[in-house]
């Protein structure tokens, strides 16, 4: 469970990082144009070339729910986060830069004061108060960190790694059943969230009963 705990709450992965932000996949080859269509077939006139409509934040979210294996998932995964990360201010995201290096070097109340900063300057971006929740909880104050968590889910529902990370935060406390609510629907917008499925195939049971 503190590997858990881990994972969400001190960072291991966490969104923003340098670890996270890793390149996006290069473009799709053109199809081939070796075959020329048939005289009947062209249409008159100039030819525009295609171009090919970025990808929205809704986009990406459907394709991580239905990605057909880790490997895809990860890739969309990491697209995510580098939105996610995005403050649309440079002094909050420079603050949130001294806020991750304040975690990194388990400085929590250092990295509580920048944040306070961040959420006061963008107080609609989801992932200031995701930090912070984990700042809370290296301080061993749940309270604040689940009030942070409900913040960011708040701010951006489909946050899959806050989702989780109240998971572990109710399993800390005893309270298996939001902790099971809290994981499935981080599973429903991640699928492969190897350690969220080990845990709500553990407790499940417990929790809904076994099968006869």
């Amino acid at each position: 469970m503190r590997r858990l705990l881990f994972l969400a709450l001190a960072l291991a992965a966490p969104f923003g990082t340098t670890a996270a932000l890793g390149q996006a996949p290069r473009p799709a080859t053109p199809p081939s144009l070796a075959i020329e269509p048939k005289p009947a077939e062209r249409t008159p006139g100039p030819q525009k070339a295609e171009t090919r409509r970025p990808s929205t934040l809704d986009d990406l979210f459907a394709r991580l729910a239905a990605a057909a294996d880790e490997t895809e998932a990860k890739g969309i995964e990491n697209l995510i986060e580098r939105r996610l990360a995005r403050s649309g201010s440079d002094t909050a995201d420079l603050l949130m830069s001294r806020a991750v290096q304040a975690l990194e070097a388990k400085d929590a109340p250092l990295a509580i004061e920048l944040l306070d900063r961040v959420t006061q300057l963008r107080p609609g971006w989801a992932e200031a108060w995701h930090r912070r929740a984990a700042a809370f909880y290296m301080l061993e104050d749940p309270a604040d960190a689940m009030a942070d968590l409900h913040k960011a889910l708040s701010a951006e529902p489909r946050h899959f790694a806050a989702w989780a990370a109240l998971g572990h935060v109710y399993m800390a406390g005893g309270d298996k059943r939001r902790a099971l609510e809290a994981y499935r629907k981080a599973l429903a917008l991640h699928p492969f969230l190897e350690d969220a499925k080990k845990v709500v195939d553990r407790i499940s049971p417990e929790v809904e009963g076994r099968d006869l």
